[in-house]
């Protein structure tokens, strides 16, 4: 079976966050993993039709994880990757704040792509570890819609609050 489609490329800028930190990699993983809790799709329905609504979900949220952020998912491919002669330890996190989530999927459901945030982890060559993640605006900004450029805004300023949860600097590209 064969479908008709029509195409549409939307270019833009994307601008990438890398913190050299001081930090051993395990301690910059076990700060992340404690700031930024764990909550599959599965827990999550779970617990919104324990809570009721989405007010109360996302609230309930926000008493766990101070920045609003929860963790969907998470992988450790420097684990995988020293088969190939990789000596480096690394984490990648998606993360997603679910009520700028909320708001930006109702704008236009295409901003999934973007929220959640990927965020990378990984020892650095020296001493101490990469933090890395893309700014949220850039990307968002490029949907044109001033709603989706706002919460893009507060995934920002959200981003930068985790980091300084970290015991981290706030990066000026996230800057409140």
């Amino acid at each position: 079976m064969s479908y008709e489609a029509a195409e549409r490329v939307t270019e833009y800028q994307a601008r990438r966050i890398e913190l050299d930190t001081n930090a051993r990699f395990e301690a910059i993983v076990a700060a992340f993993e404690g700031a930024v809790p764990e909550l599959t799709d599965a827990a999550a329905l779970a617990r919104l039709a324990e809570d009721g609504d989405w007010q109360s979900f996302t609230r309930d949220l926000a008493w766990e994880s101070p920045s609003g952020f929860v963790r969907v998912w998470s992988s450790r491919p420097g684990e995988l990757l020293s088969a190939a002669g990789s000596r480096r330890p690394s984490a990648v996190w998606l993360i997603v704040n679910h009520a700028i989530g909320a708001r930006l999927f109702r704008h236009d459901p295409t901003t999934a792509l973007y929220s959640p945030l990927r965020v990378e982890a990984h020892a650095a060559a020296g001493a101490g570890t990469v933090l890395a993640f893309d700014v949220p605006s850039a990307r968002l900004r490029s949907f044109g819609t001033n709603k989706v450029t706002q919460a893009g805004a507060e995934l920002d300023r959200a981003l930068g609050d985790l980091v300084e949860d970290l015991g981290l600097p706030r990066p000026s590209a996230l800057r409140r």
